[in-house]
């Protein structure tokens, strides 16, 4: 089937569908705050399964190399290891003692294997967010600090590029990764966004090294040239979008998480999974090095 329009991909509404990736031939996403973990197949419309729940947040996961059914996840105020079969098992508490209530947001891995996740405090304040690195072995350091809501981050197929996303700000900045150590440097502004465009959530880069932007607050999917100049927005029938992926059997299929927290009364469309297909297929999918 060929979706030319945004599509409802199943008729479950999600309070903060979030963390959508294209892995082993499905689609996985959480409903965040729910900690739910998630799956649903690419061809037609479906339901969705549970695949875990967690007594925590459940940010995003990213497949573990080597150890199918394996997931690392931003969970709750840290960093944890789902086995695909047995209890979670802690990786590192990043957040537990920072001075407001605060928890895991966006996490994806990179191609290098390196597992990158942000936090934020729940009432998304300045300055109280943080992207932190995670390189087997060692310890998670903290790469970006003095953000609000850290949202991505999105890396090109190298991953030697990345963009991050900070909510609140409506700023997508850039970044040049170090291929060997995952430093960051040469950060400049990507996209700004202005007043009533929508706030930048979830990212991912395509084949062509453009990038999609899901804009919460926005009703839209927007794809951006490497310049950083508009190339394409995408309408939608829920108002807030919020992380989003490539895949299906070509990776041209647009996959759109999104939310209904905090929308009195929330649209029948609003917290929907949504689909429509694209010209320009995805990137596959980064595994994680084992924690």
């Amino acid at each position: 089937m060929e979706l030319t329009e945004p599509t409802v991909w199943n008729a479950e509404r999600l309070e903060l569908g979030e963390g959508v990736r294209w892995v082993d031939n499905r689609l996985v996403l959480v409903d965040l705050l729910a900690g739910r973990l998630l799956e649903t197949g690419g061809d037609r419309p479906g339901p969705l399964r549970e695949l875990r729940r967690l007594d925590v947040p459940l940010g995003a996961v990213a497949p573990v190399a080597d150890r199918p059914g394996d997931w690392l996840a931003a969970a709750g105020t840290g960093i944890a290891v789902l086995p695909a079969a047995g209890e979670p098992r802690p990786v590192a508490d990043l957040v537990a003692d920072a001075p407001e209530p605060t928890r895991m947001n966006d996490a994806v891995a990179d191609p290098h294997g390196r597992f990158w996740a942000g936090s934020m405090t729940y009432a998304g304040g300045p300055g109280g967010g943080t992207l932190y690195r995670l390189d087997p072995g060692t310890a998670p350091v903290p790469a970006v600090t003095g953000l609000s809501i850290p949202n991505g981050p999105a890396f090109d197929a190298t991953g030697t590029t990345m963009y991050l996303a900070d909510t609140p700000r409506g700023a997508i900045d850039r970044f040049a990764v170090d291929p060997a150590t995952g430093d960051l440097h040469g950060r400049a502004p990507f996209v700004r966004l202005a007043a009533g465009e929508g706030s930048p959530d979830g990212m991912t880069v395509d084949a062509a090294d453009h990038l999609w932007i899901a804009l919460w607050g926005g009703s839209a999917v927007r794809r951006y040239r490497p310049d950083g100049t508009l190339d394409r927005e995408i309408r939608l029938p829920a108002v807030q979008p919020t992380g989003i992926c490539l895949g299906g059997s070509d990776l041209r299929r647009l996959f759109i998480g999104t939310a209904s927290i905090g929308l009195t009364p929330a649209g029948p469309t609003d917290g929907a999974l949504l689909a429509v297909d694209v010209a320009v297929p995805g990137l596959p999918i980064s595994y994680a090095r084992a924690a």
